[in-house]
């Protein structure tokens, strides 16, 4: 059981409480019963009498030719699927609405070059991504504080350099 795995749990658990759909009590019961599970068995055997989970929203940002661009206070959906024919892209969530710990990017581009700009402190994973002409750009940094965002990207880049960083603030 990995440490995603229960902090997901953890999260679940209070927004729970959050909505009023467990109280005080059995929220520190629930609590106590996630913290201390060593298996996925007992894990979901805690987060059963809960109510299931939002799995969030999904979104498509999509253009045949032209230019793909989010910049400022948007609101980043759970799974958000960006995909261009011709063209470049450039998202900027260094600023952006992040509601959930762990966002899914899933990139369906032709050809033009992509530009990303995650939050400072975001983890980066790009396992999932494959690059056709020109390889990825990606330092990665190490997160500054607990809880940081998850950003997951996977999908294909066909003719063109895809550049993720993170922001200077």
């Amino acid at each position: 059981m990995s440490e995603d795995d229960r902090e997901s749990a953890v999260r679940r658990v209070r927004e729970a409480y959050a909505d009023g759909h467990i109280a005080h009590e059995e929220m520190d019961e629930h609590l106590d019963r996630v913290l201390a599970a060593t298996t996925h068995g007992e894990l979901t055997a805690a987060l059963d009498p809960l109510p299931a989970e939002d799995p969030g929203t999904t979104a498509t940002i999509a253009a045949a030719g032209g230019r793909i661009k989010r910049r400022g206070a948007w609101r980043v959906p759970r799974v958000l699927k960006v995909e261009s024919a011709f063209g470049r892209v450039r998202l900027d969530l260094s600023r952006a609405v992040i509601d959930y710990p762990v966002v899914d990017i899933e990139l369906s581009l032709g050809t033009g070059n992509a530009s990303i700009t995650v939050p400072r402190d975001a983890i980066v994973e790009v396992e999932g991504l494959t690059t056709g002409w020109k390889d990825l750009r990606y330092r990665p940094r190490q997160p500054t504080r607990p809880g940081a965002p998850r950003i997951r990207f996977t999908g294909a880049l066909g003719y063109g350099r895809l550049k993720i960083r993170h922001a200077w603030r």
